[in-house]
């Protein structure tokens, strides 16, 4: 187990740092030490702040020597616990939030390389200077850090056609567990000496390294976009629609998310502003957004023109395609605003889990009868990505006095078998963190656990890199 740090190595981090990247008040560091849905809380004898990469290194060392543990920390937008260090205190915060700078831009590389505290959203705007664009977005964009998203493998509304972080990150510059640095930030699109360094720090969540710099890969910016509401019968029809789409507009298609009645009648209720887009409830519905190069035929007419067919096959029962950018964004305003009207009906159980896409239809529909079997009054609502089979599968306890502190861990737990028999993963991009370690030590299969922490002790012998994330603690 990692010591608590002495004074002596204090005060070495403070001489190293100044007093802009080391602080040990009360005051500043409170809103560091508890995550994003407040439901981890923990404390820590310094927060640390390095501007650079070598100060990165110092800090590793030093923390390495004395046996410390470190735990790292971007936007503190973590779903799962994963930024937030323990309750003892032994942990000192490592704070990316300085290191922001965009590196370089490469439109002949079609890449760009961010520090690892760069916002989302700023990435966004860096990419668009070049006539290019980073193709992962999320509601978070204005808060989540790009060391963050490499860390914990983020996914987004745009995984269909773009993939994961994995599928996007170039290269990845990292300092790690013994304070060495791995320069590894070349854009190469080919590599094949050995194992790769930076797919296992890719989803490592601060485990194995801390991660300073990422190369991203870029894309042609947009020159149309269309954006529609569809109504259909089933999960099954949905899945068929998209195909049909597929089929027609090829890799057009970017976003495809389900969305049940149930989930778009509370963001109707909890959140102003918002209309149903179709004069007719639907049991289900799927907003699909298209995109189209600059200088290509716009992609609102070829929308048109696939929906108009599949209507008319009747593989889509109603279709709403947006004429603006403003009905475009009321349009997503509907799917991103599920969590928060969540929120408005009290507290839920949160399940960011994926099933293969061919049997995600009917694993939405049969899981969601047998929780709210299992347990009366709850009320399942599964939405998400059905193109790469991420269900965002959330559960609203029944309405009875503590219910949910004294049965909400064993009706996880439940979904959390639902999803492995179904040949699926317990976490789909939001990772492990704290919250889903004994879950994963539960269900994983036995060489695959074996596999991971041997990795982990090679790399990181002493377990000073945010201990008690992704493995539990025994």
């Amino acid at each position: 187990m990692p010591a608590s740090p002495p004074e002596t190595l204090l005060r070495d981090l403070e001489t190293l740092l100044g007093p802009r990247g080391c602080t040990r008040a009360a005051d500043d560091m409170a809103p560091w030490l508890t995550d994003w849905r407040g439901r981890y809380h923990g404390a820590a004898a310094a927060l640390l702040s390095p501007a650079s990469t070598e100060e990165v290194a110092g800090i590793v060392a030093r923390c390495a020597e004395a046996g410390v543990a470190l735990v790292p920390q971007g936007g503190n937008s973590s779903m799962v616990g994963g930024a937030t260090p323990s309750g003892d205190g032994a942990a000192l915060i490592l704070s990316l939030r300085r290191m922001n700078r965009i590196r370089s831009l490469s439109p002949e590389d079609n890449a760009l390389t961010a520090e690892a505290g760069a916002i989302l959203a700023n990435v966004h705007a860096a990419a668009a200077e070049i006539g290019r664009r980073f193709p992962l977005t999320l509601g978070a964009r204005g808060s989540a850090t790009i060391g963050g998203l490499v860390s914990t493998n983020a996914g987004g509304t745009q995984v269909l056609r773009f993939g994961p972080m994995r599928a996007l990150v170039l290269g990845v510059q990292a300092v790690l567990p013994d304070g060495s640095l791995f320069e590894g930030l070349s854009p190469l699109r080919k590599d094949n000496r050995g194992y790769d360094l930076k797919q296992l720090l890719i989803g490592a969540e601060g485990t194995l390294g801390i991660v300073t710099a990422a190369t991203l890969r870029l894309v042609p910016a947009i020159g149309s976009r269309a954006v529609a509401w569809v109504g259909v019968e089933s999960p099954r029809a949905a899945l068929k629609l998209l195909r049909r789409l597929e089929e027609r507009l090829g890799d057009a298609v970017e976003s495809f998310e389900l969305v049940p009645a149930n989930a778009l009648a509370l963001v109707l209720q909890h959140i102003p502003g918002t209309r149903a887009p179709l004069e007719t409830a639907e049991p289900w519905n799927v907003l699909v957004e298209t995109v189209a190069p600059a200088h290509a035929p716009d992609a609102r007419a070829a929308l048109e023109a696939a929906l108009g067919s599949a209507l008319e096959d009747g593989e889509a029962t109603d279709a709403f395609l947006a004429a603006s950018e403003a009905q475009a964004e009321a349009l997503w305003k509907l799917r991103d605003s599920i969590s928060e009207a969540e929120r408005g009906e009290g507290p839920g159980l949160k399940h960011d889990i994926s099933v293969p896409v061919s049997a995600m239809p009917e694993f939405v529909v049969e899981a969601a009868r047998a929780v709210e079997a299992r347990y009366p009054g709850a009320r399942a609502i599964a939405f998400g990505h059905l193109g790469d089979g991420n269900v965002h599968f959330n559960v609203q306890p029944p309405r009875m006095p503590g219910w949910f502190e004294e049965r909400g861990e064993e009706a996880s737990e439940f979904v959390y078998d639902l999803v492995v028999a179904a040949g699926g993963s317990i976490s789909a991009e939001h990772g492990i963190g704290q919250m889903k370690a004994a879950t994963l030590a539960r269900t994983d299969p036995p060489a695959r656990l074996k596999a991971l922490r041997a990795i982990k002790q090679a790399l990181d012998p002493k377990g000073i890199m945010n201990p008690g994330k992704l493995f539990a603690l025994a």
